[in-house]
């Protein structure tokens, strides 16, 4: 049967986005300069590139472009082509609910095209690119606290300023921090954060972007992050440390004893020393309680995890399998074994982490932003400030409450312009306002109309900008139009397929019984009995030996009144026609009357089962209603084939075969 039969076309079409989601960002090939039509359909032509990139696509490792390959592909896609010229007669391209859907496609193609391939591949390589450097890096900290108000902003800036003014006039980092950090570690640490790598907390980026690219002993920013002002001094830069993945055996501090905790990890040092497994000592006497269970395993740690001393101690030790000399932490005294070092692993490999990591970060929005930014500078974004300036001026109080309605009500009018000719309007505008309820009433402690009304409109302008670069997605990337073409024809395929063959398959009682008198014979019975099967509950399995011998001479019934006794259900019996050789549990009965299967254990479903052959009836042919379901699927398939034959009479085929044999590769 058709592989498209078995699943809907909503299925199908999830399929085709996941496989192309994955494609994103690999290499795509389209020569433009010599792209010759390979062959046509009723004068539509297929050129070249199209046929190597859905071969290439299906056929995987497979695609050698061999003589033999390419005939049997090529005589699909034309077979392919066929069915969706047909498609394209039937006018099933008008269909608006079939225009809706392949819209929706287009959105989740166009929103993780923008974002996986332009977006997020860069920001996935910039931070792997930033893993293999830790940064020491000093700060002074200064809060605008949260959900601040544009004075609080501006408070918070000129204050970082002044403070990097006394920094530039000579005035002593350490003590500066001291006095006038917000970060309460500066009171014992003067600033120093030390090192530390990619990727930083969630809102840190424009700290992290002056970490990695300011210079070294300059006083960087003021750099903005989630919550206030920080100005910047890298210390120092350094190969990355990465990742350790270490056990630790531990022996916490005896305060009433110290030196038995020393004592006794001294001794634990020189049993390893000696040969001893640290795994088995771990999980004997360490005293770690998290950790003792799985012979003292912690994971893959990074720095800026544990204590300086059990830093240095885990990445000191040279070699995987290795161990460090005791330790001493707050805790107690620590035993480090080295299980592996990884090191930074190489992109592709690690993408995938890193971008489901980002997916999550602000950091995105961000890189959005400069997108957009690009997007309306090749564009040539154009703002028509008098029709902006008009319109807020209509603005009154009830602008920032749920009670405001457009005074401009179907304005035509232009708010700016993107390329030649997408303008958005005044109108359009008023709609995304209405829409964005939640978020006027939200703004309203701003208590500016004007200053709502233009951060509304930033975000209108943004969604514009997406929408705009969407629509010209066909334009810019060849290959986007080429997976759009596949959604498009993919859906027509499957609409068309399902009209003419699955449904007229299932539907058409005449045509499937006559198609079934043709084929008479092809779907038999082979050998079957009928057949008594027994369950006993396995509560019962005591009497299951009774039960099966006093089934071989009698009735189900008889067995039932038998052994069923004061309403109690010992034993079921049920009568089924069983075919031979279709069933393991009677492989090794005697195909013989009254023949019977040995005792069988169901530890699943506590039950105990055997079976009796009854009547044995010889091979026979099934009826229609018996093979109902293969003549569905054999109809199916004869209606495809008489289908091809009438496409093929119907449309025109030219292949050229100049431009085919340069394809193969023998």
């Amino acid at each position: 049967m058709n592989e498209l039969t078995k699943m809907g076309r909503g299925i199908f079409m999830k399929a085709i986005l996941a496989f192309t989601f994955c494609l994103i960002g690999g290499t795509w090939a389209f020569a433009q300069q010599d792209d010759p039509v390979l062959f046509e359909v009723d004068g539509v032509p297929v050129h070249v590139s199209e046929f190597t990139y859905i071969y290439s696509k299906t056929n995987g490792k497979n695609a050698d472009f061999s003589r033999k390959s390419l005939d049997e592909y090529l005589n699909l896609y034309v077979k392919f082509k066929l069915k969706v010229r047909k498609a394209k007669e039937m006018r099933l391209d008008t269909i608006k609910a079939l225009q809706e859907e392949l819209a929706g496609y287009r959105k989740q193609l166009a929103d993780s095209y923008l974002l996986d391939k332009t977006v997020k591949r860069d920001l996935a390589k910039e931070v792997h690119d930033r893993l293999k450097k830790d940064v020491d890096l000093s700060h002074i900290f200064v809060s605008y606290g949260p959900n601040p108000l544009p004075k609080d902003t501006l408070a918070a800036y000129e204050k970082a300023m002044a403070i990097k003014k006394r920094l530039q006039g000579g005035a002593d980092f350490e003590a500066l921090a001291k006095e006038a950090s917000d970060d309460k570690s500066a009171a014992k640490n003067g600033g120093r954060i030390g090192y530390i790598t990619a990727m930083f907390p969630n809102g840190m980026y424009n700290l992290e972007t002056a970490a990695y690219e300011g210079k070294l002993k300059k006083f960087l920013g003021p750099v903005r992050t989630n919550g206030g002002y920080h100005i910047v001094r890298v210390n120092d830069r350094r190969p990355a440390y990465g990742e350790v993945e270490i056990s630790h055996l531990l022996i916490r501090n005896n305060e009433a004893n110290p030196a038995e905790a020393k004592r006794r990890i001294d001794s634990l040092y020189q049993a390893i020393e000696k040969g001893a497994s640290f795994d088995q000592l771990a999980s004997k006497y360490s005293e770690d309680s998290q950790t003792k269970s799985k012979e003292g395993y912690i994971g893959f740690i990074g720095i800026k995890r544990f204590a300086p001393v059990f830093e240095e101690a885990m990445f000191s030790i040279k070699k995987d399998g290795g161990y460090s000399q005791p330790i001493k932490s707050n805790v107690g005294w620590h035993i480090i074994k080295r299980i592996t070092r990884p090191g930074i692993q190489p992109f592709e490999m690690e993408r995938s982490r890193l971008e489901a990591a980002i997916s999550k970060d602000s950091r995105l929005e961000l890189a959005k932003k400069k997108m957009l930014a690009k997007i309306k500078k090749e564009s040539k974004y154009r703002e028509n400030t008098t029709i902006y300036n008009k319109f807020v001026e209509s603005l009154n109080d009830t602008f920032l409450t749920f009670r405001w309605r457009p005074t401009i009500t179907n304005s035509k009018d232009a708010l700016f312009t993107l390329g030649k000719t997408f303008k958005p309007t005044v109108g359009e505008f008023n709609e995304y306002l209405m829409r964005s309820a939640r978020d006027r009433m939200r703004m309203a402690r701003m208590g500016d109309v004007k200053v709502v009304a233009r951060t509304l409109f930033d975000s209108f302008v943004d969604e514009q900008v997406l929408k705009y670069e969407e629509s010209q997605l066909d334009i810019k990337n060849p290959a986007f139009k080429a997976l759009m073409r596949e959604y498009e024809e993919g859906i027509l395929l499957f609409e068309a397929t399902k009209m003419l063959v699955w449904d007229k398959a299932s539907q058409d009682t005449t045509g499937l019984e006559k198609y079934f008198t043709k084929i008479d014979g092809k779907y038999k019975w082979k050998e079957r009995a009928n057949t008594t099967i027994y369950r006993i509950s396995k509560q019962h399995e005591s009497q299951a030996a009774s039960i099966y011998a006093y089934a071989k001479d009698h009735t189900a019934e008889e067995v039932k009144a038998k052994f069923n006794l004061d309403g109690k259900i010992i034993v079921n019996a049920e009568e089924k026609m069983l075919e031979k050789g279709r069933h393991p549990e009677l492989n090794r009965v005697e195909w013989v009357p009254n023949s019977m299967s040995n005792i069988s254990t169901n530890d699943k479903n506590n039950t105990i089962t055997f079976h009796r052959l009854l009547e044995l009836i010889p091979p026979s042919n099934k009826t229609l209603k018996e093979a109902r379901g293969y003549v569905v699927a054999d109809y199916q398939d004869h209606l495809e084939r008489e289908w091809i034959k009438e496409l093929r009479k119907d449309y025109d085929v030219k292949i050229n075969d100049k431009v085919y044999e340069n394809l193969i590769k023998e």
